[in-house]
This record gives C-alpha cells, sequence and structure tokens, in this order.
C-alpha cells in the first residue's frame, strides 16, 4: 500500500488497481474510505485507479488538525498526490461528496487538470442544493418497489425535520438502481468505511465561496463530464445538467435506471461511457 505526505506531514494512503493511464479517484461519503469504490465496474480495463484513502479514512493516517477535514483544505491533498505521482496533468474522478472536492480542486489548479469526471456529484461548491421536492421526484420514479411506502414515509419525515419511524435504512433503496443483494451488501457496509466526525468538519461553515468557484471554473479549457443516474435525486439528472453547464467543455449523460452508484447498477453502461470520455483526450 503506497503512502505520501501531505503538506502538513499527515501520511495519506492510495491504492492502485488496474493497469494504464492513472485515473486519480476521490471518494465521497463524505469521508468515506475509498474501499466502496471497488473496481469501478471494471474501469480497471482501461485505466491505473488511484483510489485516495481521504485523511482519518481507510489505510490514511488521522491529522491532529481536526479543521483539515475540510473539503476545501484538503485540495492540498489532491494536489500532494498529483506531486507524488510525479504528473504534470492528472485525469480526476470524484464521486458524490468528493464532486465537491474534485471541482475545488480544478477550479484552484485549473491547468493541473486533464480531464475531469464528476459521478452523481454534490453541487455545494458551486451552490448548488438538493431540494426535498428533489428527492420526492427521484423517489416517485420508483413507486412499483415494494420497499417504496417505508421509503417514501421516511423522506417526508426526513423533510419535517425528523428521524424517520422506520429508520435511516428506509431511504437506502433509494441510492440504487437495483435493490440487489450487491446493492444491500453496499449500503450495510456505509457506515463502518465513514468517518463521522470527520464528515461533519467536510462540510463546515464558510466552507465554500460559490461564485468564486463558478466563475474560476469558467477558465477551465479540459473537458469534463458529469454523469448522473436517472433515479438519482441528489443530484437530479437535472441538476447535473446544471453543473455541466458551468464548465467550458462540461457535457452531461444520464444513466438509464441508474442511481447514487452507477458502477454497480450497470457496470457496462458506466465504464464504456467514462473509458470513451477520457480516451478522447
Amino acid at each position: 500500500m503506497p503512502v505520501f505526505s501531505a503538506y502538513d506531514g499527515t501520511q495519506l494512503a492510495y491504492h492502485e488497481k488496474g493497469d494504464g493511464e492513472p485515473l486519480l479517484c476521490v471518494p465521497g461519503g463524505p469521508m468515506r474510505a475509498s474501499v466502496y469504490l471497488g473496481e469501478l465496474g471494471g474501469l480497471t480495463a482501461h485505466r491505473r485507479l488511484i483510489l485516495l484513502d481521504l485523511r482519518g479514512t481507510g489505510d490514511s493516517a488521522a491529522p491532529q488538525d481536526t479543521s483539515t477535514y475540510r473539503c476545501d483544505r484538503q485540495t492540498d491533498d489532491v494536489e500532494a498526490l498529483r506531486e507524488h505521482l510525479g504528473l504534470d496533468q492528472v485525469d480526476v474522478l470524484g464521486h458524490s461528496a468528493g464532486g465537491d472536492l474534485a471541482t475545488l480542486y480544478a477550479a484552484r489548479r485549473p491547468k493541473r487538470i486533464r480531464t475531469l469526471t464528476l459521478v452523481a456529484p454534490a453541487t455545494l461548491a458551486v451552490g448548488g442544493v438538493v431540494t426535498d421536492e428533489d428527492r420526492r421526484e427521484a423517489a416517485a420514479l420508483r413507486k412499483g418497489e415494494s420497499w417504496y411506502p417505508a421509503a417514501e414515509l421516511a423522506l417526508r419525515e426526513i423533510a419535517q425535520g425528523r428521524t424517520p419511524t422506520s429508520g435511516w435504512g428506509a431511504i437506502g433503496p433509494l441510492l440504487y438502481g437495483r435493490w440487489d443483494a450487491e446493492a444491500q451488501t453496499h449500503r450495510a457496509q456505509s457506515t463502518a468505511q465513514k468517518n463521522l466526525a470527520a464528515s461533519e468538519a467536510y462540510y463546515g461553515e464558510a466552507v465554500f465561496d460559490p461564485p468564486a468557484t463558478r466563475a474560476a471554473l469558467t477558465a477551465m479549457t479540459a473537458p469534463v463530464l458529469v454523469l448522473a443516474g436517472a433515479y438519482d435525486g441528489g443530484p437530479s439528472p437535472a441538476r447535473a445538467e446544471e453543473l455541466a453547464a458551468l464548465f467550458p467543455g462540461g457535457v452531461c449523460q444520464v444513466q438509464p435506471g441508474g442511481g447514487h452508484f452507477p458502477w454497480l447498477d450497470d457496470p457496462e453502461w458506466f465504464t464504456r461511457r467514462v473509458a470513451g470520455f477520457l480516451a478522447q483526450d
């Protein structure tokens, strides 16, 4: 397991899978160990995945200064990894909350980005908001599922600021295009893979400056792919389209029947789209 030293001396780990040109992968959660990304649906057949364990997650050490868990401050960790890999420019993939981190990194160091792939990305860094209506509309697409009534009730209670009577697990199926055994195992592992205390600091107060970030992104020349799932409520396909439009070279693709983890829902579709995008460079 390779390690490198961050700007503050914290020892960070990453995992390499596959062969070919490196693809630096930033996990979401927020603050979930990179193991949940697996082989990204078989993308390892096309690229060497560099799966970063964010500070305090997976095999990476925890920092002495917990304020460094902030999303904006972790852009320096991504830069340290790029330097460690000896790359002048890097292909970056960010998933979910990792999409905010990847977006901030691109805004701050646009010349270091060769390509940017944002998979079911959070959009807080650019001022995007996932609304209760977004989640309800996405959930309504699943009305025929046996688990839908419990999930719909849980969403209503969450919107009212209450803890779901059926438990937080009731909304788990909404994150996946197929609520099969693989998805259920993936979901069950989530809590154990997250640094819950760090996740609160990740989206701390005044972490983002959306107007400045949006302005910086207009100067990016690198191609950008924003990939959304048709069943995902955060971001919905419409929100993903809005994010892609902020980049001069941004395009959005929507996976039919996909949720928040599109490489699990349809690995072939996901791999074909992402590998094809990367090959255009």
